[in-house]
């Protein structure tokens, strides 16, 4: 078992070193640079050579990449010669940001999928079964800032219960930040709900046709006991990758609903890089979200062997 553990550790830092190798060259790909971004219509050849020279652009790509990798290591991603400031300190409350608005979708999102799940594979077929299932192939096809619009323009324009954008400084305290966090909250839970309602569904169904889940209705358990305590544990163990997978989309992949929403969060903060030609920033978020993607990733991988004997058994 320690073995299988180190082995997938070993998978996960050799995934994202070669992620930290694409990125970089996917962002050194990108058209222009920060000199031309910073310097803007006064740029001249001798001024561009100069901030290149002095911020280390024009050193080569190899040596560029390694002094980076290896600071992020000691946990310094660098400064950003467009905000004079270190990229940890811009990351930082945005990450805090990003993570609040995961979490609590996620809190919010996933007993909910597994509830309505539960709802439509004891249905199966039936009227509520019929509804859950059309509603959430709605949602699974949608795209995130349809959902966001509709939301902002019936709560937040028609109804005018919530504010439709977030309006706080990036700084803000929580109790601050949370009123703010509703609607992206909603919008991301309910993207999130479609996809694991059908997987919760579909892994219940085929767990209630077992032979051990017959037996032990034949022999007169009562059915929320059988389903809740036999059925459902069993049912829960393929959807683990795909609940942490969903959370690290949460957390990095919620550029779209934070741009709708004008979050604070990693999402805008790696559009604004990007536009800036802030290539420094960007690096920095891409990293901090693939970190997060593949450890969460690592941590149901190994979720899934501990509680999976047969699959831990397989694998070995």
């Amino acid at each position: 078992m320690p073995k299988m553990i180190l082995t997938r550790i070993g998978w996960a830092g050799a995934t994202l070193f070669l992620v930290s190798i694409i990125i970089f060259i996917a962002i050194e790909a990108l058209p222009g640079d920060m000199a031309t971004a910073y310097l803007g219509r006064d740029a001249t050849p001798a001024s561009l050579a100069a901030y290149r020279e002095e911020f280390g652009i024009n050193r080569p790509l190899v040596v560029r990449y390694a002094e980076w990798l290896f600071g992020m290591l000691q946990g310094d991603f660098g400064s950003s010669p467009l905000r004079a400031e270190p990229i940890s300190q811009i990351i930082g409350y945005r990450f805090r940001n990003t993570l609040v608005l995961g979490l609590a979708a996620a809190v919010f999102g996933i007993p909910i999928a597994i509830l309505l799940g539960i709802i439509a594979a004891l249905t199966r077929d039936q009227k509520s079964d019929v509804i859950l299932s059309s509603i959430s192939m709605i949602l699974m096809t949608l795209p995130e800032f349809v959902v966001g619009t509709f939301l902002i323009f019936i709560i937040a324009v028609r109804l005018k219960w919530l504010p439709g954008v977030t309006l706080i400084p990036i700084d803000a305290p929580l109790k601050e930040l949370l009123p703010n966090i509703i609607l992206p909250v909603i919008t991301m839970a309910c993207i999130m709900v479609a996809h694991i309602l059908r997987l919760i569904r579909t892994s219940l169904i085929d767990v209630m046709t077992s032979e051990y889940v017959i037996m032990a209705q034949l022999k007169g358990v009562p059915r929320w006991r059988v389903v809740l305590l036999h059925a459902l544990p069993n049912a829960m163990l393929p959807t683990i990758n795909i609940i942490a997978l969903t959370i690290a989309w949460l957390l990095g992949g919620s550029v779209v609903i934070e741009s709708i929403f004008n979050f604070p969060g990693l999402g805008t903060a790696i559009l604004v890089g990007i536009s800036s030609r802030d290539f420094m920033l960007v690096q920095g978020i891409a990293m901090v979200l693939a970190a997060t993607y593949i450890g969460l990733n690592l941590i149901a991988d190994l979720l899934g062997l501990v509680l999976n004997p047969k699959l831990r058994s397989q694998r070995a």
